[in-house]
């Protein structure tokens, strides 16, 4: 089953993590998890760059590692970066210690307060450890456009209803992902820049 939007439940039990920015008023803050990826995360930020949109990318530690100059252009063009793990754990299934030792190993390229965990997965204990190094950001809205058994039409309804005001939304600059990417992104954008709302990168 493809969970499109965080419950209020959810939020309530992680209260050292950030699902949304409610507050920030008529902003959106478009996520990418997983790159850099080479002719992928360059395409997306052309994407980004034509609509003035800025955005935060979830770096895994060991392609920032293969792919430096990737890493470097998505801060040029004035997006924010946040880690991602060095290898994609899984925090439920990973002990605390090894999962701190792979965060710690991804942040030597990763220079970020931002941390993410792959899937979404993480335990209480694990949150409240690594709240007192990074701001934990989790997601308000997924679009499932790395998953295969998911359509480009349904991502593209389900991320335009329900994302509303300070929702954080996810998308992958992966190869996985790319095929539906290209046709959403752009729609995404176009969408609510016409409903007059603005895209920020978190900080």
């Amino acid at each position: 089953m493809a969970y499109w939007h965080i419950s209020a439940w959810t939020k309530w039990m992680f209260p050292t993590v950030r699902w949304d920015f409610r507050s920030a008023g008529k902003k959106l803050y478009l996520t990418f998890d997983d790159g850099p990826t080479p002719g992928v995360t360059e395409e997306v930020l052309n994407i980004l760059d034509r609509y003035k949109a800025k955005a935060t990318f979830f770096c895994l530690g060991r392609n920032a590692e293969r792919h430096p100059e990737i890493y470097q252009l998505i801060q040029e063009r004035g997006h924010s970066v946040g880690n991602h793990t060095y290898s994609h754990l899984k925090g439920w299934k990973t002990s605390s210690e090894l999962y701190y030792k792979d965060i710690e190993l991804a942040a030597q390229n990763i220079k970020s307060g931002l941390f993410r965990p792959p899937y979404g997965q993480i335990k209480p204990s694990q949150a409240k450890y690594l709240s007192g190094k990074y701001k934990i950001i989790l997601w308000e809205v997924m679009s499932h456009d790395y998953e295969w058994r998911v359509s480009e039409k349904k991502s593209l309804q389900s991320v335009l209803k329900y994302s509303r005001e300070g929702s954080i939304i996810v998308f992958h600059d992966s190869v996985k992902a790319w095929p539906k990417l290209q046709t959403i992104l752009p729609r995404v954008i176009e969408h609510f820049s016409e409903k007059g709302f603005k895209f920020d990168a978190i900080v």
